[in-house]
């Protein structure tokens, strides 16, 4: 087996910041709702939603739960979030509009 980098998501960092946004909180409340007071800082999350670093599983989870969220609407690019944050039901995201070619 050969190595290679893994993919990213494009988008991650944006939604991360999105939802962060929507809940209304700043970087240090984000960390007490996700639950990580003792193990994430304020310039964790800064650097999660500038996409200098991916977060761990684990938050990327909490995340999710927030939100009410499958995890797959925050990793998939071709997924948006839900306007409202966080979401009524849980969500699976919203697909995006696909441009037609030769339109």
């Amino acid at each position: 087996m050969g190595t290679f980098a893994r993919r990213k998501p494009e988008r991650l960092a944006d939604k991360l910041l999105e939802l962060r946004k929507g809940f209304g909180d700043s970087q240090n409340g984000l960390i007490r709702r996700l639950g990580f007071s003792d193990e994430l800082i304020q310039s964790d999350i800064s650097a999660f939603e500038r996409g200098t670093r991916e977060p761990p599983l684990t938050v990327l989870l909490q995340y999710a739960r927030a939100a009410n969220l499958y995890v797959e609407a925050l990793i998939d690019d071709d997924l948006e979030l839900p306007e409202k944050l966080p979401a009524r039901s849980k969500s699976e995201g919203i697909k995006k509009a696909r441009k037609k070619k030769g339109r």
